[in-house]
């Protein structure tokens, strides 16, 4: 990076540990009631708006179906070429009959498991995912259940799955931070079957649908992944887009029709590409910034990050960038190098966007009994002011 933008940064960093930073408006607005946004390679957040606030998935919840299948075959407990029947209850469900999105499925018939997920994938078949929730677990609500369990084990805290559908049921929940870190767990987890969402349209049982995500339309690099409605949200999508080696996955929800769905996801994805550039800030091994020490032989302990340090930075508007180390301090003698002592966190206007571990970059022993005495005398004096 330049000298002038480390020498910025720095100064930033110093500034804002001293307590003094305010939170900053967003650098772009959005419809969405709901939307949050991230960059696919390093996992920083890009956009955050009422990021936490619990929504309906609707068929969004199919991305956890999806996740569960992708899951077994990947790890041999299931083929891509095994079988499953298409029950009477999945027909009913999510087949012709229940005039929601299907792949019409004809009942008792016999599907591998890679057409099942085609559908899903492509046409939101609510039937595929019934027939695949009664083959894996014996019921819908017994997978739902396993969706959830599932949920837990790759982050997702507070999503809550009743079905496998997104059909509307009591007590069903997601975010749009949970989504989007679903997505990104689906495309870093499952590289082999992630493109099956980017498939413009599927044939099944000779009926020909075209994928429901407006983003593949568009030609703007669209990866899929999924639309929703429901009567209390409204309309809500999880999208991604890679171009030029860079891919940015967003979730939006509160959107007032499927228009206003497609193009505000197209605007916050393309402004998320266009509007961040990667940056070194810090090279491995260089140090970040100083940790108080309380009793050592020296007064304070240099810190580092493990590996270089890389941050997504605001093509424009970088005086909405601000940053803080964050520690619990002062740091009681001896500290130990390689022993974590922090974090930097990075925000972009007033979203969290980036946040990484600081290190000790070397030892710092217990000093001799004149220096402990003037840090004890030091602390009483000050030490309630913080």
């Amino acid at each position: 990076m330049s000298s002038f933008l480390r020498a910025q940064f720095l100064c930033l960093i110093a500034f804002v540990c001293l307590g003094a930073g305010t939170a900053c408006a967003q650098l772009f607005e959005t419809r969405a009631a709901q939307a949050f946004m991230i960059d696919g390679e390093t996992g920083s957040v890009l956009f955050a708006k009422d990021a936490d606030a619990p929504v309906q998935p609707a068929s969004l919840a199919k991305l956890m179906t999806l996740e569960m299948a992708f899951d077994a075959v990947k790890s041999g407990r299931l083929t891509l070429d095994d079988t499953f029947v298409v029950s009477e209850n999945a027909w009913r469900t999510g087949g012709a009959p229940s005039r929601t999105s299907t792949m019409f499925a004809a009942v008792r018939s016999s599907i591998r498991l890679e057409d099942l997920i085609r559908g899903i994938a492509v046409q939101a078949a609510n039937d595929g995912c019934i027939v695949i929730a009664e083959g894996v677990a014996g019921s819908e609500t017994n997978f739902a259940l396993q969706m959830t369990e599932r949920a837990r084990k790759i982050g997702l805290q507070k999503s809550v799955f009743v079905n496998s559908t997104g059909l509307p049921a009591e007590g069903q929940m997601t975010t749009v931070r949970e989504l989007v870190h679903l997505a990104r767990h689906l495309q870093q987890s499952y590289p082999d079957l992630y493109p099956l969402f980017a498939e413009t349209d599927f044939t099944w049982n000779k009926i020909n649908q075209r994928n429901r995500n407006p983003l593949l339309a568009m030609d703007i690099g669209a990866e899929g992944l999924a639309v929703g409605a429901s009567e209390q949200n409204g309309f809500a999508i999880v999208g991604a887009i890679h171009q030029n080696g860079r891919r940015v996955i967003a979730a939006l929800s509160g959107l007032a029709s499927d228009r206003e769905r497609a193009e505000e996801s197209r605007k916050l994805l393309e402004w998320g590409l266009r509007s961040f550039e990667k940056t070194e800030i810090f090279a491995a091994d260089e140090v970040v910034g100083t940790a108080q020490v309380y009793g050592g032989a020296k007064s304070g302990v240099p810190l580092k990050a493990r590996g270089a340090v890389d941050l997504l930075l605001p093509t424009f508007n970088r005086d909405k960038l601000t940053a803080r180390i964050v520690y619990q301090g002062p740091l009681p003698a001896p500290v130990e190098e390689g022993q974590q002592i922090g974090a930097l966190r990075i925000w972009i206007g007033d979203t969290l966007s980036q946040e990484m571990p600081l290190y000790a970059a070397e030892t710092v022993e217990v000093g001799e009994l004149h220096s402990r005495a003037f840090d004890a005398v030091k602390e009483l004096a000050i030490g309630w002011l913080r």
